[in-house]
């Protein structure tokens, strides 16, 4: 029987010439329209077969495939509010039908709350969710290829940190105990907020001073060591009176989704700091340990950066392994007394 009905919506059930079954709803509860569609995906299956044509596949395919594809991964609720986004553009269009041109037109550019512009990174975020579709849907031949959109050029990396000084000011002011704690972490270990607030203390080793960040957590994926120096410790360890599998939590013992943002901002303004958020305090870590003399290398592991151009942004901060070249051209020569030169 090729048209069942399940639930009230037909569906259909084909074979192809080559032997391969086809099963997927019309999304329709009239027979004579799903035998319409029915007739319609088997005519297309024989010009396939005949004529070398692809079946045409609709872009909320392509989507199932992107959803399925992230399964599991740390952006997922990212590529779900992402696919809700593109649904609502080009739902129930074939994927043959849709250009580079018409996404690029379709880009989102203001936020949908309150309206403030997006900024290029998260435009090329957009971007790149769709692309993925499409790229998925290619490797399944459902179209040729994948149309080019251009990708929006963003800002070089901001690196913003404060002076030792600083960042004493700023733990002092800061209100409530446990965020400051928090804060005091970052700088001392590098951690970024994610990495932090779910730590627990089954990833804590005390005898190697290390925390451990699972891959789950981990921003690119990969499990990695948080190296512990003795100030660290010592904060850690006067955490341990606290009865919770967290490491850090809130005033009431309850796990930590986010830093409190507001008293944050009141202890930079109470400091007259300004422009500086909670993940500045990984920059500052990083800026720390470059004007000490820890080498670009040795920083990407310490702070599990995937690569080294990321760390790059920070290289200015050291200019010491320079120094030596500065004398390398000089004006006035080595054997010539300046004051010989005549006015």
């Amino acid at each position: 029987m090729s048209l069942s009905k399940r639930n009230g919506v037909y569906y259909i059930d084909i074979r192809t010439p080559s032997g391969e079954r086809i099963r997927r709803s019309t999304g329709v509860s009239d027979k004579k329209l799903a035998q319409e569609y029915h007739d319609k995906v088997k005519h297309e299956l024989w010009a396939i077969s005949r004529l070398d044509k692809r079946l045409e596949r609709t872009f909320d395919e392509a989507l199932l495939l992107l959803l399925n594809d992230g399964k599991g991964q740390k952006d997922y609720a990212t590529k779900v509010r992402h696919a809700k986004y593109w649904r609502a553009i080009f739902g129930g269009k074939n994927l043959s039908s849709i250009t580079g041109e018409m996404i690029d037109n379709n880009l989102p550019t203001h936020n949908a709350k309150n309206k403030k512009p997006l900024a290029p990174a998260t435009i090329n975020k957009y971007r790149k969710t769709i692309l993925r579709a499409l790229s998925l849907a290619q490797k399944n031949n459902w179209i040729a290829s994948v149309p080019y959109v251009g990708k929006q050029k963003e800002p070089k990396v901001r690196v913003r940190w404060v002076t030792k000084q600083q960042a004493q000011e700023l733990l002092r002011n800061i209100s409530l105990g446990w965020l400051r704690d928090v804060c005091l972490f970052a700088l001392l270990t590098g951690a970024r907020r994610t990495e932090i607030l779910s730590l627990t203390w089954d990833k804590i080793d005390f005898q190697n001073k290390i925390a451990i960040v699972s891959n789950d957590i981990a921003k690119n994926g990969k499990a990695r060591s948080l190296l512990l120096n003795d100030e660290a410790v010592e904060l850690l360890k006067n955490r341990r009176l606290i009865n919770s599998k967290y490491v850090f939590v809130s005033t009431n013992n309850n796990p930590l989704k986010d830093i409190d943002r507001r008293a944050f901002n009141r202890a930079t303004e109470i400091c007259n700091i300004e422009d500086f958020h909670f993940h500045d305090l990984r920059h500052t870590w990083a800026s720390w340990h470059v004007q000490s003399g820890t080498p670009l290398f040795t920083l990407q592991e310490l702070g599990g950066w995937e690569t080294l151009e990321m760390v790059k942004k920070y290289a200015h901060l050291n200019a010491e392994h320079l120094s030596h070249f500065s004398n390398a051209v000089t004006f006035w020569s080595q054997n010539q007394n300046k004051n010989n030169i005549k006015h």
